[in-house]
């Protein structure tokens, strides 16, 4: 997703779905215009400050950053390095996985996920979701561990926690790594503790669309154990704790500094944002049952009271979806689809032997899902002709 236009102030009246011409959108689906609208006086002292001391690659903001989120989190280490992906791989690659282990983890979800398994020799084995959250189904995890299982990667999608304790439990029993993909959700909170500090490693990505994201990629690791803590740094730096000297195989994966310097300068606005979210989340609730669209709409329940949402997506599910999406291109509508096809399915894991309807929950939710704008600067005439829109393509449908 690249940086929007600013919003609108106003909104039109919804298109009709039968209208030929496509429109242009009438507000974008991610506003990062108007969030450095707010701040920029501080990023670019920030951006400066960097410049001036020529300091581009880990250094002192780097260090400063990963204090300051270790601490927010309640980690006792955190460890910044180039992006998301690279996160779960240092990890994989911390905990000693690779050929011939075996990763449990969700098909719903990018393909960073069980890409980075994949990626350092190990084997992604998947395991259908629950259809009300989109999570991993915990209740479907102890049938899929072998003698080869290593880990399991739960995945906190759209920035709701998975359900942490039976997977916990389930790994305590079992001896297995958790290795938590929390790239979509910093800041959400399981049992009023931060995510990220319930398993082994947990996953973070900066990517500019995230609730903290930087101004390019980045991410960061936290854990609880000083040993994996100073693995991760080795791994990050070519395996290097003295200059070019190597005691184990690593890759280039550091946090420039320069992302560190906007993160920081982000970091404390972390909590409105979210609750920004969290408002316009309600919101469309509000919307939805005022427009008698619960019926046709399947949209995100409101998280039992343990768990805290930060709404990085905010995910519907609905029949007819595609249809329905073009119909909301034509109203000037911007949507998102996370995501259209599992991973089990994917061409680059056809070699695991995974067929259709192999997962069938995931699947169907894959043809049903459709992301609305759910930024904290969306307005409500924006959230109106939204749902208004919806509206007119459910009346058509039932008119045709």
């Amino acid at each position: 997703m690249s940086p929007s236009a600013q919003s609108k102030e106003s909104a039109a009246p919804p298109a009709s779905p039968s209208s030929a011409a496509p429109a242009k959108p009438a507000f974008d689906f991610l506003d990062l215009r108007a969030q450095f609208a707010a701040i920029q006086e501080e990023v670019m002292a920030a951006v400066t400050r960097v410049f001036e001391s020529q300091y581009f690659i880990l250094g002192p903001e780097v260090e400063l950053l990963e204090e300051k989120v270790a601490a927010k989190l309640g980690a006792k280490f955190a460890v910044g390095c180039a992006s998301g992906t690279d996160a779960l791989i240092l990890s994989l690659m911390a905990a000693g996985i690779g050929p011939g282990d075996e990763v449990i983890t969700s098909p719903f979800s990018f393909i960073a996920t069980a890409g980075s398994i994949a990626h350092v020799g190990a084997k992604p084995v998947f395991v259908d979701i629950d259809p009300a959250t989109f999570n991993i189904n915990p209740a479907l995890i102890a049938a899929a561990i072998t003698p080869k299982t290593r880990a399991i990667m739960p995945v906190h999608l759209f920035g709701l926690p998975a359900e942490l304790d039976p997977i916990l439990e389930i790994a305590r029993a079992k001896g297995l790594l958790v290795i938590e993909d929390a790239a979509q959700a910093i800041g959400s909170r399981y049992n009023d503790r931060f995510i990220g500090t319930f398993g082994d490693f947990g996953c973070f990505s900066f990517f500019p669309s995230k609730n903290l994201g930087g101004a390019g990629d980045g991410g960061l690791i936290t854990t609880n154990d000083p040993a994996k803590a100073e693995r991760l740094r080795m791994l990050r730096g070519h395996g290097s704790k003295k200059k070019y000297h190597h005691d184990i195989l690593g890759t280039n994966s550091r946090l420039d500094a320069l992302q560190a310097a906007v993160l920081r300068v982000k970091l404390p606005h972390l909590d409105s944002w979210a609750a920004g979210r969290q408002n316009r989340a309600e919101r469309y609730r509000k919307l939805f049952e005022e427009t008698n669209l619960t019926s046709f709409v399947t949209y995100p329940p409101r998280p039992p009271a343990n768990f805290h949402h930060v709404y990085n997506q905010f995910t519907i599910r609905v029949p007819l979806r595609d249809d329905l999406r073009e119909s909301l291109r034509i109203a000037g509508i911007p949507t998102e689809i996370y995501y259209p096809l599992c991973l089990h399915l994917q061409p680059a894991f056809q070699y695991l032997g995974y067929k259709t309807d192999a997962l069938p929950v995931a699947e169907k939710t894959s043809r049903e899902v459709l992301s609305l704008p759910v930024f904290p600067e969306l307005k409500d005439a924006q959230q109106d002709l939204a749902v208004q829109s919806i509206a007119a393509f459910r009346a058509a449908q039932g008119a045709a």
